[in-house]
């Protein structure tokens, strides 16, 4: 199978993650029988020091002619960089925007799971973090809130903001139909998360979430309220698979659960189209002040890579032949130095990329 990926390789640390993951995908590929064929382009400040803006026109067309897309990271130092000099819709992270409404990637997923081997780095009791856990959080990311109509106005020399949130039931409906789709892959089960008791968005959203639970007779759905949700995300989060929710509730608790995990340095993403198009990038940033002295954890964007081989290709063999490599790689006790504890060998961003290819046989 030939796979056309487009790689975005970015700012800061990213281009040395992005160089990792390939080598991952590339040993998938041999062992596997698989044709990676890859193309980078430029976005964020590394398309602003080329050619002035943080995304081109040629890059977009590019990404949209592949079957997915790699990203490492985008942005820099705030503080130093000139890219923060630049008119806002001029800075890095506005490529990023702007690929995804050119893409339509309406739907974000962000995996959180606690390994067994950084059980210690989890900030909850003990007895909460040794039964680990394993969630999928969908997340609506072009609606709601976020994109509804906003004002600020003066009334009576009174300031008041208004802003809007919207949801339709064919919004509501394919993203729920994603959640349903990638619960199949997982344990099937659905948590929908909503504010039903006051909003009506919510009562909305719970309506068409189970219209389409009707063709997934073998999901578990169950509706919970965010206030709730996110309680329960700290109590018993071994309970969830797949939490489905809107775009503000899933921003919230989609960093809830990441922080549960100890460790962004491990956390993958994707954001999906209506159809098997995706972006996969880490859930952390650029990490400027590390770039360049091999240091960096590049698991995050090779977990990114094995969601996309799951996703976007349906090859969930080779996407559990990366899960097991990272989940091996830990349990011998190799570690990044962000994820570094007592009695385990320290390595490089380099040298995690090798571990991780070598376990792929």
């Amino acid at each position: 199978m030939q796979l056309h990926i487009t790689c975005i390789p970015g700012d800061g640390i990213g281009p040395e993650i992005v160089t990792e993951a390939k080598k991952v995908l590339d040993k998938v590929a041999s062992v596997y029988g698989h044709e990676m064929i890859y193309k980078d382009i430029l976005m964020g400040g590394a398309s602003i020091d080329v050619h002035g803006i943080p995304l081109t026109d040629e890059a977009i067309a590019d990404a949209k002619s592949a079957d997915a897309v790699l990203m490492g990271s985008i942005g820099g130092d705030t503080t130093t960089s000139p890219w923060y000099q630049l008119p806002p819709e001029k800075r890095p992270e506005a490529g990023l925007l702007k690929i995804r409404k050119a893409l339509n990637l309406f739907a974000n997923l962000r995996p959180a799971i606690l390994y067994e081997e950084l059980a210690e780095a989890c900030p909850l009791r003990k007895d909460i973090s040794e039964a680990g856990f394993d969630m999928m959080i969908m997340r609506e990311l072009t609606g709601g809130l976020y994109f509804g109509e906003r004002r600020t106005v003066e009334e009576n020399g009174i300031r008041k903001a208004i802003d809007t949130l919207t949801y339709d039931e064919n919004e509501i409906r394919r993203i729920a139909i994603k959640g349903f789709d990638i619960a199949m892959k997982r344990r099937k089960k659905v948590t929908s998360v909503d504010k039903a008791n006051v909003l009506d968005s919510s009562r909305l959203w719970r309506k068409v979430v189970e219209e389409v639970a009707k063709d997934y007779p073998e999901v578990t759905l169950e509706h919970m309220l965010v206030d709730n949700c996110a309680m329960q995300l700290v109590k018993d989060p071994a309970q969830f698979d797949v939490i489905l929710t809107e775009n503000m509730f899933g921003d919230i608790l989609s960093d809830e659960a990441s922080m549960v995990t100890g460790s962004i340095g491990m956390l993958a993403s994707a954001s999906l189209n209506d159809s098997k198009f995706g972006l996969y990038e880490p859930s952390h940033g650029s990490a400027p002040d590390i770039a360049g002295k091999d240091i960096a954890n590049p698991i995050a964007t090779v977990l990114s890579a094995a969601m996309m081989l799951r996703y976007s290709f349906d090859l969930d063999r080779e996407a559990d032949a990366i899960e097991a490599a990272v989940k091996s790689v830990l349990k011998k006790n190799y570690r990044t130095g962000d994820i570094m504890s007592e009695g385990c060998t320290k390595v490089g961003c380099k040298e995690m990329g090798d571990l991780l290819a070598a376990e792929i046989v």
